[in-house]
């Protein structure tokens, strides 16, 4: 699944290209994104139980700056499923460009009695795998 966005002036730094953070912003963006045919996070985790998708680590490399006008387009892989992870790899590229390559892994996360946990995954990669 693909995730466009435009950049603009505002998502940039004093040097006119994008400020990193808003790699990991547009990242977050297209995981959500790529949620939305599923119902979205909201209801995946109501029906999951879950108080959340929750991010425990993510990872970017910039090959190339980005800048106020570009477009920007992020291919989504869900890449590798543990039993508790998820790993979910991201290709950002403008005008068929390579600009940056990310990683992030995440866990569904459930109230247990001793607090937040990260649970099993499988009834969440049946329901993103469907479609």
């Amino acid at each position: 699944m693909t995730f466009t966005i435009q950049v603009t002036f505002g998502d940039c730094d004093p040097a006119g290209i994008v400020f990193y953070s808003n790699t990991f912003r547009w990242m977050d963006a297209a995981f959500h994104n790529h949620l939305r045919p599923h119902g979205g996070h909201k209801k995946l985790c109501a029906d999951l139980q879950a108080v959340g998708l929750g991010l425990v680590d993510s990872s970017a490399k910039f090959k190339r700056p980005m800048r106020d006008g570009d477009m920007l387009s992020i291919e989504i892989t869900l890449e590798k499923w543990d039993r508790k992870t998820l790993t979910i790899a991201y290709d950002g590229r403008v005008d068929g460009v390579q600009v940056f390559q990310g990683r992030e892994i995440r866990c569904l996360f459930l109230q247990g009695e001793t607090g937040i946990n990260a649970g099993d995954l499988t009834e969440l990669r049946k329901r993103l795998e469907r479609n």
